[in-house]
């Protein structure tokens, strides 16, 4: 599985409109310079994260995005799949609408557990949890294994 720059900087925007207590709107050029992503990017990240029903935005000198909802109710997968589409896909489609024939077809139960395994951790992570520096213990478990920081 491959996080795209799009997904990550999704993220990341997000996550600064959840650090900034004061609930008012954002410009996206805040939002850009606080965490590093191109500008141009950005506004096209916000658009399908405000479709998406992550964000709202605010027109004129006081406008700016800010989230739809509170953190504790937006996931990761949300705010992947908002600008990304489905979290997982082989080739480009999702497991379940594949078919295997003759010795691979012991491949379509895998990938269906490994959407699954991500699920698990994308969905069980708020965007609340990011921000209070509090991941899931099962998520802390998976990160302080060794092999984990490791590239086979």
């Amino acid at each position: 599985m491959r996080i795209s720059a799009r997904a990550d900087y999704a993220v990341r925007a997000v996550l600064e409109l959840a650090v900034r207590h004061d609930g008012d709107p954002v410009k996206a050029e805040t939002i850009a310079a606080a965490q590093d992503i191109p500008h141009k990017f950005l506004e096209g990240i916000l658009g399908d994260l405000r479709r998406g029903g992550i964000v709202d935005s605010r027109r004129g000198g006081g406008g700016g995005y800010r989230l739809a909802r509170d953190a504790r109710a937006v996931t990761v997968a949300d705010v992947i799949r908002a600008v990304d589409g489905p979290i997982v896909s082989v080739r480009g489609e999702r497991p379940t609408d594949l078919t295997y024939t003759g010795s691979a077809q012991p491949l379509l139960p895998l990938w269906i557990a490994l959407r699954a395994n991500v699920r698990r951790i994308l969905e069980g992570v708020t965007i609340a949890d990011i921000a209070a520096d509090a991941l899931p213990e099962p998520v802390r478990e998976l990160a302080a294994e060794p092999a984990a920081w490791e590239n086979p």
